[in-house]
């Protein structure tokens, strides 16, 4: 195996992983929107904390996969690199802002007791986990579809080109994929209405999610697919069906498990289905860009692969810990009562 393989396995990896993990926690800030309520209005805080409780030891470095994806892509592939995110560049600026936004609603939300204010960071929250999926799944699939890329390498569309048929269904399956991902996260890592309200929402969404990922697959196979990305793709569709029967027999931990193995099959099969370009041209084959023509040199990739060798374990190793010390399913009783920093503030200077 070549090193420019390599790397592009490794970044195809990294996509996934990030799509896994941060996948259900987008899931579960778009659940805010439709689970979470309760009869009174301390009652609905209560269990949207315990919601973002679930997340809060993991969102922050599920983000980490994002940047080393794109760090990856700068260093092993600067063409790639330089084409895509020079291209894509208003796609880009919105999923940053959206996570900023996202990321500051849960630092925020908290900040003073009141209902209005809650429910404005829960709007941004909710907003925040829909787009960034939509925009990702968008992004990945222009990259199966092809666009319009010069002989330079220099990407001649505009934001509304990316915007076809093809990339419009990747990005709407991956926001339902992640929300069934997020559902059964929820209903893993938590008890009472919460998990069941979780486990009711997965159930109506997973047969559109379904639907809408066996489509996606398809088109993308009969695009540009070979018989590896068949295979993986027949592959991640039949573990969301196992998901689906472990859900109806309570087993929460296999179902998220099979939305886990799903979203890193059709990652698979996207870059199975791709290679050896990286970003095809609609303008002319000869103008794609490939594992081959846009790496960085030789001693780059030997660098680099030292450098992974080494540090990517020690990162597994820290994600798999992190996981592992907040494995505990919580309920609502575990929420301490919520207090109001500005009101300490204020009676401090009393």
């Amino acid at each position: 195996m070549s090193l420019e393989v390599f790397w592009f396995i490794l970044i195809g990896v990294l996509w996934a992983g990030y799509l896994i993990l941060e996948g259900f926690d987008f899931g579960v800030g778009m659940l805010l929107a439709v689970i979470g309520r309760g009869s009174t209005k301390a009652e609905t805080n209560d269990k949207r904390r315990l919601m973002l409780t679930t997340i809060g030891p993991f969102w922050d470095g599920n983000e980490v996969w994002l940047i080393t994806a794109g760090g990856a892509m700068f260093a092993a592939f600067p063409a790639w690199y330089a084409t895509m995110f020079s291209g894509f560049y208003l796609a880009m600026l919105l999923l940053l802002v959206a996570l900023i936004l996202r990321n500051m609603g849960f630092e925020y939300r908290y900040k003073r007791d009141s209902d209005r204010w809650r429910a404005g960071w829960d709007a941004v929250i909710i907003g925040g986990s829909v787009l960034p999926p939509l925009l990702v799944g968008v992004a990945l699939t222009n990259l199966i579809h092809g666009v319009p890329v010069d002989r330079s390498g220099n990407f001649t569309g505009t934001f509304f080109t990316l915007l076809n048929p093809m990339s419009l269904l990747g990005g709407v399956t991956l926001v339902a994929l992640s929300l069934v991902h997020g559902a059964f996260f929820l209903a893993l890592k938590t008890g009472g209405e919460v998990r069941e309200d979780a486990r009711r929402v997965a159930r109506q969404v997973a047969p559109v999610a379904a639907l809408l990922a066996a489509a996606l697959l398809v088109w993308i196979n009969v695009h540009t697919g070979t018989v590896w990305s068949w295979a993986v793709s027949v592959v991640g569709l039949l573990c969301f069906v196992g998901a689906l029967i472990a859900d109806r027999r309570g087993r929460d931990g296999v179902a998220f498990g099979g939305t886990f193995l799903t979203i890193g099959a059709a990652v698979a099969a996207y870059f199975l289905a791709a290679y050896p370009d990286v970003m095809p041209s609609t303008i002319s084959a000869a103008y794609s860009l490939t594992v081959h023509n846009a790496a960085s040199s030789h001693l780059t990739l030997q660098i680099m692969t030292g450098a992974a060798v080494v540090f990517t374990p020690i990162m597994l190793l820290y994600t798999a810990w992190n996981y592992w010390v907040f494995r505990k399913r919580i309920t609502t009783d575990h929420i301490a009562p919520q207090t109001d920093p500005l009101a300490k503030v204020e009676a401090g200077a009393h």
